[in-house]
């Protein structure tokens, strides 16, 4: 490893880039010490400190902090991701946008510079719902989170956010174009990881104090590095299907003849379904805590829709494998495949090409993508449980005796959780693993193509990113 950091120091350019990267990583961390004007610091700390195991301790987690000391970054990055996803889903729907993604570096320009209108427009949406939200909030102690509710406010807030994640917009796209690694999945990754000393320090008060048995620990540890090694190795995951290419004569050149493969991942989707299934379960309860005045229907469906509710794990689960393959099929398309395979003279042996050989690749598609549902489903589960348990009293007929038999057998700790902060869970563990795998094959691959080894070594295989 010593070697591969002076190797990296070594190259002039990779030297660059990578300071580059962690000059604007820097600059992004400074943004958590920039609080937005008007607000008590003390009674927002009391406010997140009694909201730390539902949505909004979520969301604080992905922003690094921001949005729980309400700084200029508060919004982070996610306005950004979803106008993406948006405009993504649009290029299947709308034929023009269809055709412009079709267009080369002109057409991608085009949709780049809509997502980052789109971005602005869900930056002042999300921040007047922030400015709204905390003028109406009152904590427990009777403190007002705004000193000076009214107009003022609410204008300053929508200006602050909104411009803070235009400029997060702005440091990502700069880490992409002059750095190492995607920009803005480098600025999630740090402001996930930013939270990973402070959950250490934690867990460790909490041993001390007696609250958190040693022998918990430990297996808390054991289950955290299986977990990350199931991830590396799932994402790593692929089906090759077999492909041969005929030999062609053209002129005095014989073309093809040579025997590869079509790489199919298991988890084709990534993250992404994970986001869309989070964002979706998480807007009733939203709109119920941005407006208070809400129908007593609406506060049921929020309450049913907290973390650990037997409603919220079935949504959940039954939204990320749909996702899954919805966003399989948007970003892969076997028709496409088998008919440039066919127009190479490719084809999969045994299977006709043309027709036949998207049906196959469709199929395989199917299964694997499966298994990569009930993956991602797992993995993200786990946070919800560590923290807040699995509350099975909701549970028509068999709720109720279920949970006295728990509570009767010492085994309340399935409902109620362990009350650990468990940072590298769910979305987050797969956005570190995924990201760090990524940049780590960028560099490598820097590294090969100027002749130095990369982490693997002489003559061991490459690491493959997410792409």
């Amino acid at each position: 490893m010593l070697q591969v950091v002076q190797n990296i120091w070594n190259v002039p350019d990779l030297r660059k880039r990578v300071l580059f990267t962690l000059a604007m990583l820097a600059i992004y961390r400074l943004g958590n010490h920039v609080p937005t004007p008007g607000i008590n610091p003390q009674a927002l700390i009391d406010f997140f400190e009694q909201n730390r195991g539902n949505w909004f301790g979520l969301v604080d987690m992905f922003s690094g902090g921001n949005l729980a000391k309400v700084t200029v970054f508060a919004l982070g990055i996610m306005p950004y991701i979803s106008a993406s996803i948006i405009l993504q889903l649009l290029t299947v729907v709308w034929p023009y946008l269809e055709k412009l993604s079709k267009e080369g570096e002109l057409g991608r320009r085009k949709i780049t510079q809509w997502t980052r209108y789109g971005t602005v427009l869900l930056s002042v949406i999300q921040s007047s719902a922030i400015a709204v939200y905390l003028e109406r909030t009152t904590v427990s102690n009777q403190f007002q989170i705004v000193e000076n509710p009214g107009l003022a406010f609410k204008v300053m807030t929508v200006l602050t956010l909104t411009t803070g994640t235009a400029f997060i917009m702005w440091l990502g796209e700069q880490i992409t174009e002059r750095g190492i690694g995607n920009g803005m999945s480098l600025i999630i990754f740090a402001g996930i990881v930013v939270g990973f000393p402070r959950g250490v320090l934690d867990t460790f008060f909490m041993i001390q104090r007696g609250e958190l048995g040693l022998l918990t620990s430990l297996v808390l540890l054991a289950g955290m590095v299986l977990v990350v090694g199931a991830i590396v190795f799932v994402e790593r995951g692929q089906r090759r299907i077999p492909v041969q290419y005929a030999k062609r004569v053209v002129g005095r050149r014989v073309y093809g003849g040579q025997t590869t493969h079509l790489p199919l991942r298991v988890n084709t989707g990534g993250v992404i379904p994970v986001i869309f299934a989070s964002s979706i379960i998480a807007f009733p309860q939203t709109i119920a805590s941005f407006f208070q005045t809400s129908g007593e229907w609406m506060q049921t469906v929020a309450e049913q829709l907290r973390w650990g509710m037997p409603l919220y794990n079935l949504l959940y689960v039954t939204f990320i494998i749909f996702f899954c393959y919805f966003y399989t099929a948007i970003v892969f398309n076997p028709d496409d495949v088998a008919e440039n395979m066919r127009k190479y003279g490719g084809f999969v042996p045994g299977i006709r090409p043309g027709k036949r050989t998207a049906e196959y690749i469709d199929h395989i598609l199917g299964r694997i993508t499966f298994g990569g549902a009930i993956y991602l489903a797992l993995v993200a589960i786990l946070p919800e449980f560590l923290i807040s348990g699995f509350k099975v009293a909701p549970i028509p007929l068999i709720g109720a005796p279920l949970d006295m038999f728990l509570s009767e057998n010492n085994l309340g700790w399935i409902t109620e959780g362990l009350n650990i902060r468990f940072y590298f869970g769910g979305t987050s563990l797969l956005i570190i693993v995924g990201v760090a795998m990524d940049t780590v094959s960028q560099v490598e691959a820097q590294l090969i193509m100027r002749h130095y080894d990369g982490f693997t070594g002489k003559g061991g295989k490459r690491v493959r990113g997410r792409r």
